[in-house]
């Protein structure tokens, strides 16, 4: 989310049938496969063989890479508005290896509402390893901007929120963080990318827990990570394979799946959310209602 003369925008434009179509074929190429398949093939090989030591066709484990897996990571990328993208085991392990680009003694500047296993990792594992991090409330900047310390590398935030629906002004916290030297991280979640793009509003990389929206059919455990920084897509992809959390072949061919109706899904969601919202504020035993969608009512209108 950013702000302009008191209108909240979250990077989302009215171009649903572009979105669609990028959904539907961005990394899909038949080209790609010798039986020129329209639905990508599961590779499920875990090694790969090599015309001499050393010497492979862009693949030699499954670890390091795998085919079913690169087709996920370029409709991800195509849909983040990103360079590059990278998937992984689990929203955690996504949030684990991105962390894992900073040191001891290095600080984070942090949402104070945000997602329970982000929280329990900052607060019990990072700040063990000697990475510590500092919660606000992000949704004023100026929180972020007196939380920043000489040794902050990285600022987290979550927009909106999770539980509380908190609204972070992606813009003006990507200028904070970048005044600092530091890299901002917005965890996407709960808007997906059809509805925010964040490295559109200034962030250096944007985080998804898959295992929501985005995939959408409760099926999957996968987690991403977007970038359009070619040096932060170089340690990313370094640490997805010395840390090895990745997901299965099989897992990334059901996200693969589900990302050619995200755009359906996403607007019946809000379409529905909206009715529910107004439905509970006009309850008498209501006495308050979290929406934060009434800012994209107008797109539905």
């Amino acid at each position: 989310m950013s702000m302009e003369n008191g209108v909240v925008h979250s990077g989302f434009k009215e171009q649903s049938k572009d979105f669609a179509t990028r959904a539907l074929h961005d990394g899909q190429e038949p080209e790609q496969w010798e039986s020129r398949a329209v639905v990508p093939p599961i590779c499920l090989s875990t090694t790969f063989k090599q015309d001499g030591p050393a010497q492979h066709r862009g693949f030699e484990y499954g670890r390091s890479g795998n085919p079913t897996r690169n087709v996920l990571e370029a409709a991800l990328a195509s849909l983040e508005s990103a360079k590059y993208a990278l998937t992984f085991a689990s929203g955690l392990a996504a949030t684990t290896t991105i962390t894992q680009m900073f040191s001891n003694g290095d600080h984070i500047v942090s949402m104070d509402d945000l997602y329970g296993g982000t929280n329990r990792y900052l607060r019990q594992v990072a700040d063990r390893l000697g990475i510590t991090t500092t919660f606000v409330d992000a949704a004023v900047p100026e929180n972020v901007q007196k939380a920043v310390q000489p040794n902050t590398k990285l600022v987290w935030i979550e927009t909106p929120t999770n539980p509380l629906m908190k609204l972070v002004d992606i813009g003006k916290i990507a200028k904070i963080t970048h005044a600092a030297g530091a890299i901002l991280v917005v965890d996407n979640t709960f808007m997906s990318s059809y509805f925010q793009r964040p490295l559109e509003l200034g962030a250096d990389i944007v985080m998804h827990s898959l295992t929501k929206y985005m995939n959408g059919h409760s099926d999957v455990i996968m987690g991403a990570a977007m970038t359009s920084d070619e040096e932060i897509h170089k340690k990313l992809r370094f640490l997805q394979n010395a840390i090895g959390a990745v997901p299965s072949p099989f897992d990334c061919y059901l996200v693969n799946r589900s990302l050619k109706t995200l755009h359906l899904r996403m607007r019946q969601h809000m379409e529905n959310g909206i009715k529910v919202a107004k439905f509970l504020e006009s309850h008498p035993l209501v006495e308050k209602v979290i929406f934060p969608g009434k800012s994209l009512c107008l797109l539905f209108s």
